[in-house]
């Protein structure tokens, strides 16, 4: 999403630097792509270090930003430390967490409290990927009256129905043209709970064998020992493609017959976005605001209950094909009416307008 933001900014009133905590990856790169500049602070994995901050205020204070808008958990507490010691630069903090469970890293548990406790004069704004984000934190102490609520935006001309590309993903995989095809996109993580949709797979195989399971995202492939495991045990060698990470994601997600999130937490699922938005209509749990996302042109069931999950994709592949068709316009439809790119980044720029104006900034 950040890169979806800086891509589509008005590069006019705006010019946009990126400092990457660790060390930039492929996303890193595709911002470099757009002519941003793009350095790392040069942290490793594990709990930011006081010099960490202070390295991070020398640079702003070198810099002398306008604002600084920070990209989560880490970022916003060591970013709004420095900025404080460079200056009092504005800062405005990203959350893109629902709620912090067993899940998550103790470490990051404990930032989140601190940066709770540090929300009253830290951050000028708090900006949340959901309504459930929001309402989450705003539990854990973060302060209610910075909240803004932006939510993710999608680029419907890149994520877009594709009608050859059902052939060419079948074609790769070896299979028949009109194969049925139910999806997964997810790094491989707890939350994502790919035991879950495995298992839910298993129940619709037995039933619809003719039914093929596609899955990409980071860690998932073959040489992931404990997913592997799982599509044995669930007796899907044949039916199940571990893909891994995908360069081709639109093209990957146009092919699906249904998209799916079997997650037990989310804030706000950019794949379930970008499946409607290709047309795909979506089987998703009931976590964050996915529900609120797919409202009436899909199905929504409760997490770790791989009977629902199974159902649903039933009911949305034995739809004749003509109703699913519509309800996945349908599903476009609402992602272009309420979540498109040039939308939300629309809403941030104005928000960065308005932080910047009550700091007495003028602005073009």
């Amino acid at each position: 999403m950040l890169y979806n933001l800086l891509s589509s900014m008005d590069r006019n009133r705006f010019a946009p630097e990126v400092i990457s905590l660790l060390e930039p990856g492929p996303v890193g790169r595709k911002i470099e792509a757009l002519g941003i500049r793009v350095r790392s602070l040069g942290m490793t994995r594990g709990m930011p270090r006081p010099s960490h901050v202070l390295r991070l205020a020398r640079w702003l204070k070198a810099d002398s930003p306008d604002l600084v808008q920070t990209w989560m958990y880490h970022a916003n507490l060591i970013g709004g430390l420095a900025a404080k010691c460079a200056g009092n630069v504005p800062v405005i903090w990203g959350i893109h967490h629902s709620t912090l469970d067993s899940t998550a890293k103790a470490r990051t548990i404990g930032i989140a409290k601190v940066s709770a406790l540090l929300s009253r004069w830290l951050p000028a704004r708090i900006v949340y990927c959901s309504e459930a984000s929001r309402a989450a934190h705003s539990q854990l102490g973060y302060h209610s009256d910075k909240a803004v609520v932006i939510p993710n935006g999608f680029d419907l001309t890149t994520f877009r129905p594709d009608p050859l590309a059902r052939t060419s993903l079948c074609r790769e995989l070896a299979l028949p043209d009109h194969t049925p095809l139910v999806g997964l996109v997810a790094r491989f993580h707890p939350l994502k709970d790919h035991r879950t949709f495995l298992q839910a797979a298993a129940y619709l195989h037995a039933d619809l064998p003719d039914v093929r399971f596609v899955l990409c995202g980071v860690g998932v492939d073959w040489q992931n020992p404990e997913l592997s495991q799982w599509v044995r045990q669930a007796g899907l060698e044949g039916a199940c493609y571990l893909l891994g990470p995908r360069e081709d994601m639109p093209r990957v997600t146009a092919a699906l017959d249904v998209a799916s999130s079997s997650s037990i937490g989310e804030a706000f699922p950019l794949v379930i976005g970008e499946a409607m938005s290709c047309g795909v209509p979506c089987i998703v749990t009931d976590v964050g605001d996915s529900a609120a996302i797919v409202g009436d042109t899909g199905i929504v069931v409760p997490p770790r209950d791989a009977h629902a999950l199974a159902e649903g994709w039933r009911h949305m592949l034995e739809l004749p094909a003509e109703q699913r068709a519509h309800l996945g316009m349908l599903a476009r439809q609402r992602i272009t009416e309420r979540y498109s790119l040039a939308h939300v980044v629309s809403e941030y720029e104005c928000l960065y307008q308005a932080v910047l104006a009550a700091k007495g900034i003028q602005h073009a």
